[in-house]
């Protein structure tokens, strides 16, 4: 997760992966692999000489964006920062960001008491 949450936030290349999550190389280069694999990101070459990849989200990748934003924000709401949370995000609307889950069908928020398993699947 720390390595889409580097592509979501825009650092796309191997090395400010690693710098910024401080991830050891070759964990980060076999969870990229995976994640390739998988098609949640795709691998882009950058420059030819040397040959230098950049990770770039599919749209499986994309659809992660409700996932990341929330565990940012329960990172931000239950641990400790010294400085405060490392990223703050504000709405379009000019608010701060706080992820809620909704019912696609009646827009209502949705805690964890209110889905039950439909039966037969």
């Amino acid at each position: 997760m720390l390595a889409i949450r580097e592509v979501f936030l825009g650092n796309r290349r191997f090395d400010e992966m690693a710098r910024r999550t401080g991830a050891p190389r070759d964990t980060l280069a076999a969870r990229l692999k995976t994640l390739v694999g998988a098609g949640v990101l795709e691998r882009r070459q950058y420059s030819e000489r040397p040959a230098r990849y950049e990770y770039r989200l599919t749209e499986a990748g994309l659809e992660l964006f409700p996932v990341i934003m929330a565990l940012m924000h329960w990172g931000d709401k239950h641990l400790e920062w010294e400085d405060g949370p490392p990223r703050v995000f504000e709405h379009s609307c000019g608010h701060r960001f706080v992820p809620q889950l909704v019912c696609e069908a009646c827009r209502e928020p949705v805690g964890r008491r209110d889905v039950t398993p439909v039966p037969g699947y």
